[in-house]
Formats: structure tokens, sequence, C-alpha cells
């Protein structure tokens, strides 16, 4: 029953499509009938009855182009709002990202990071927004994720990580990522993050621990969001302010930071612009991350250069 309802209602709905059409092929099959069957009709009214049957095809044709011309600008709407969905995201590449960075470090007031270890962060963000953020008296709000450098395993499934990339773009440099670069790029974070939060009053910065092992990283500023890789090879994003994908990302990085170790960075014992040792060892207990027992003097004096004289990794 459900099943000839639905034929009716097709045929009815194809019926008013095509009313024009029908029009016309029966006033000319009516007109034909009865020329051939009968001398019954003048040629006044065959005339005439032709001249109906061309007006209404006109009237068809005209209908049809009308139909078609709103067929286009449908089209043309659908493709237009499909062009802008995919302007959601823009892709970078090569000098592109550093120039991306940039440009979102130029007017903003906060930052949110989360990623491995964070070397480009200390290198160039961390110093470049504290300086803006100085020079402007103005307030400046960073959050970090990254990896915890006290748990071995996920410090070494990182550098396992780094190095499988490392072998794909034949680049020898990178074979040095190990569990023990690793940990030491990541406490050099943590330094560099009580370092500038004593040396900018209106800098409000927390440090996030993860256990898990991140593939991409994420930099957050109030115009956009950008998002990068290890392997250059592949295509980096950019995705602008106001796009609602920026803001399932705010959620998204909201949800990890919740999820992962804050570190209390209040309170932590004074820093000198370079920190000597016993400096830094007194800061990572304050926090709650002390040092490993097997650190050497030197491989503090390695932390400490990693987390205050980072290279741009970025830097051609």
């Amino acid at each position: 029953m459900e099943q000839r309802v639905g034929r009716v209602e097709f045929v009815v709905a194809w019926a008013i499509r095509n009313l024009d059409g029908l029009i016309a092929v029966g006033l000319g099959l009516t007109i034909g009938l009865m020329d051939v069957l009968g001398d019954v009709i003048s040629d006044k009214v065959s005339s005439g009855a032709t001249l109906l049957v061309l007006g209404t095809l006109a009237v068809g044709s005209m209908t049809e182009r009308l139909r078609r011309k709103s067929d286009i600008h449908e089209a043309y709407a659908e493709t237009r709002r499909a062009l802008e969905d995919l302007a959601m995201v823009r892709s970078l590449s090569g000098d592109q990202v550093g120039d991306a960075l940039e440009r979102a470090r130029a007017q903003t007031n906060r930052w949110y990071f989360k990623g491995g270890t964070g070397t480009y962060l200390r290198a160039v963000t961390l110093p470049r927004c504290v300086e803006a953020a100085t020079r402007q008296r103005a307030q400046l709000s960073i959050k970090i994720d990254i990896i915890n450098p006290a748990e071995e395993q996920t410090c070494a499934a990182y550098a396992r990580f780094r190095q499988t990339f490392a072998r794909r773009r034949n680049d020898d440099a990178a074979y040095a990522w190990t569990a023990d670069r690793t940990r030491k790029e990541a406490y050099a974070t943590v330094l560099a993050a009580c370092w500038f939060r004593q040396r900018l009053d209106t800098l409000e910065i927390s440090v996030h621990l993860s256990s898990g092992v991140p593939t991409l990283r994420f930099d957050l500023s109030e115009t956009c969001l950008i998002i990068t890789q290890d392997d250059p090879n592949r295509v980096n994003l950019l995705v602008a302010r106001d796009q609602p994908l920026y803001d399932y990302y705010v959620t998204e990085l909201h949800q990890s930071r919740e999820q992962a170790v804050r570190l209390d960075l209040r309170g932590v014992a004074p820093l000198g612009d370079e920190p000597t040792v016993d400096e830094v060892r007194a800061v990572f207990d304050d926090v709650d991350l002390p040092l490993p027992s097997v650190f050497s003097d030197a491989d503090v004096a390695e932390i400490v250069e990693k987390a205050l004289h980072a290279e741009d990794p970025y830097r051609r």
C-alpha cells in the first residue's frame, strides 16, 4: 500500500513539473486525431490550435530555461559554500610556517601550545611574546602541554617517533633523538617557563605534563591555530580564528590539559640571568619534578643551555 502511494505521489509530482509539455502534447494529439478521423475542424481552428501548441511549447522552453538557470544558481551557491568550508584550513609549507607563527605572535595576549618538548616555544615564542608584553605593559597568558620528562617510557617512545621520520628523510642530525635528549628538552621547557615567569609580573604561565606521545604540534593564538609536524614532506595547517574548527581545538586543548599533570610554578626558588646548577636543582624540587639522580652538573648545565639559548628549528 505504501509503495502504491509513493508511486502516485511520484507521478503527480512529475506531472506538475512537466505540465506545460503535457498540455502541448495533448493538444497536438487531439487536433491531429480529429483532423485524421474527419473533416470536422476548420482551417482557422486548426491554425489556432497549431499556434496554441507552439505557444505552449515556447512557454515550456522558457520555463525550462528558468529552471536550468535556477539550478545553475543553486549549484554555484553549493560550490561557493564548499569553497568557504575548504578555506577553514590553509596549508603551509617550508618558510610559510615560520612566517605564519610570526604573524600569529604579532597581536596576541595568549598562546596555547601542545607538543613534544617545545623547542620552538623556548627558542622563539616565549621570548618574543614576553618581549612584546613587556614593551606594551600587557597581560600575557601562556599554557604549555608537553610530555612528562619523569616518565622514561614516554620519552623513549617519543624519541623513537622522531627517529622514524629522521630515517625517512636521511637526516643524520635527527638521529641524536634519544630518550635522554627528550627528557632534557622537556625539562628545559619547564625551566624556561619558570625563568620567564620571574621576569614578567603580568605573565600567567602554566605547564602541563602528558603521558601520551603527540604526533602533532599545536600553537594557538588569538588570531589563529597552527598545526605542524616533524615530517617536512607532509602539509602543515593554519585555521583562522573566525572558523568553527578553531573553537573546536580550543576545547580539545583544554581537555588535554585537564587530563595532564599541572605543575605549581608559584613560590619557586629565584633564578639568575644565567641560572646556576644549584638554582636549577632547587627549582625542579620546588615544582615537585626533581631531576634524576644520575644527572650530573654537566647535564644540568645542558638543560640550562637548551632552556635559555635554544636554536630556532625553522631557521634556514
